[in-house]
């Protein structure tokens, strides 16, 4: 389950001690990493491996200076190896898996309500 939220409700909930309930382990590896904890951030990317956290996973080692294990994750992720400062690589990979999180809860409640 993912908190709906937006850009700006996942930013300024990093100036809690702890995440907000309910993120993915891609969103709460962002959530740690800005909080200047890598090991943690990584920790919680490790624990799904779907293409979100493979995604955040590779952006943890590119970030880390381990360009070739950066290049299996994004792989893994169907992205491509991001050339971005890390600061927008960040921004961009909260921006989508929010929004993702937005699409797929106003999906399901537009499906609830056809015929």
């Amino acid at each position: 389950m993912t908190a709906l939220m937006t850009f700006d409700d996942f930013y300024n909930s990093l100036t809690a001690p702890q995440p907000p309930a309910g993120l993915t382990p891609a969103l709460a590896g962002l959530w740690w990493d800005a909080k200047g904890d890598w090991k943690e951030a990584h920790e919680r990317a490790q624990e799904d491996e779907g293409p979100e956290a493979s995604w955040v996973h590779a952006y943890l080692h590119r970030k880390e200076g381990d360009q070739e294990n950066a290049a299996y994750w994004y792989r893994q992720a169907g992205q491509p190896v991001c050339r971005e400062p890390f600061e927008a690589e960040w921004r961009r990979i909260v921006s989508d898996l929010v929004g993702a999180a937005v699409r797929a809860a106003r999906d399901t409640k537009n499906a609830a309500k056809s015929p």
